[in-house]
């Protein structure tokens, strides 16, 4: 169950909690595979857009990339765990089209890309929440 939380408008603060909303509201979280989940050598995912234009010297100031991110690929289980005791009912997630389709024209479907994210909804649903996929070619 989420908590109670103080939001401020105007300087005057009102209590919010869950028993406010509809009862069929859901509450969730939402991620972008290329911010969460690392790996980018891994599970014989391709290269993106995103990976070129990060690798390209001078793109990022500082340099950074998603090659890692926050490596939701490997702790996944981990973050289910995290938002399912955080009380969320749901979990949006992106799909990392390089992931599926490693070649970047879709003519090879990458099975180890297809079971991690059937092992991340499967994981969602053992934990009762809802899996919403954000699917952006």
């Amino acid at each position: 169950m989420a908590k109670k939380e103080l939001f401020k408008e105007n300087g005057e603060g009102e209590e919010v909690c869950r028993a406010d909303f509809p009862p069929n509201f859901v509450f969730g979280v939402a991620t972008a595979a290329y911010q969460i989940e690392g790996a980018c050598n891994e599970g014989s995912r391709g290269a993106s857009i995103w990976d070129s234009f990060s690798h390209t010297e001078g793109k990022i100031i500082d340099g950074s990339s998603g090659d890692v991110a926050v490596d939701h690929y490997h702790r996944y289980k981990e973050d289910v765990n995290l938002i399912h005791k955080f009380g969320f009912d749901a979990y949006r997630f992106s799909i990392s089209w390089s992931r599926i389709f490693p070649d970047g024209v879709g003519t090879k479907v990458n099975e180890e890309g297809i079971a991690f994210y059937n092992n991340l909804i499967n994981a969602l649903i053992e934990k009762g929440m809802e899996p919403f996929v954000l699917n952006l070619p």
